[in-house]
């Protein structure tokens, strides 16, 4: 933590203050910009250059059309998102060009900060919280294995939440419910890390303890342990 954020208001940001660890019993992670790096200008540039003007108007880590809502919630298959964007396009577009554009955006896994996941394991119940869809998550697992060697990024937490599976995402209230009532734990001893600040209000409403995660931290420079 910043030397300065020990000086600031606690109702800052939805800022987290470490000196609380000692009623935590449970944390919740975020997937991207928190365990692997993610740069949505990748994927919004790949749409472009394939003749999507203005994508960012439509996805976005704020924003998003009903038909990314959708593939996110795992209301539609991965062959009708790929059919969808097809017959947005005003080109003819093959399915591997459509799945390189949406898969742009994953970038590497934050190897050290998985190596510190293995360091909390025993002090805390560790779960995993992620707006994702089944393309993305295919893709996760084999940069996962690239990056680490390992097979399976779930088994770094007792139960990892993906939004496509579960039917609902961040930074809906339901989300959050969803996940204390599932894994049976209690909001006041739980604390949620994520990097957008919506998600960071959505978990607080329910009473749960936050970090907002800036893009210059790093979960292993926080003072968990």
């Amino acid at each position: 933590m910043p030397w300065w954020a020990h000086k600031m208001p606690r109702k800052f940001s939805g800022r987290f203050y470490f000196s609380q660890m000692k009623n935590i019993k449970n944390i919740i992670f975020d997937l991207g910009n928190v365990l692997i790096d993610i740069d949505y200008d990748k994927t919004i540039d790949a749409f472009e250059q394939l003749g999507f003007k203005n994508f960012k108007s439509t996805y976005s880590p704020y924003k998003m059309d009903a038909l990314f809502e959708n593939v996110e919630t795992g209301r539609i298959s991965e062959e009708e998102f790929y059919n969808s964007i097809k017959s947005l396009s005003k080109n003819p577009l093959s399915t591997a060009q459509i799945k390189n554009a949406w898969n742009a955006l994953l970038l590497s896994f934050r190897t050290e900060s998985l190596a510190f996941l293995k360091q909390l394991a025993p002090k805390y119940n560790l779960y995993l919280l992620s707006n994702t869809n089944s393309i993305h998550l295919t893709a996760f697992d084999e940069i996962f294995l690239r990056d680490t060697g390992e097979i399976s990024l779930d088994s770094y937490f007792i139960k990892a939440y993906y939004s496509n599976l579960i039917g609902l995402r961040k930074p809906d209230e339901e989300v959050y419910a969803f996940v204390l009532n599932d894994a049976g734990i209690i909001a006041t001893e739980t604390l949620f890390i994520d990097d957008l600040a919506n998600n960071i209000e959505g978990a607080k409403s329910l009473g749960i303890h936050t970090h907002l995660l800036l893009p210059h931290e790093r979960i292993e420079q926080l003072q968990i342990i």
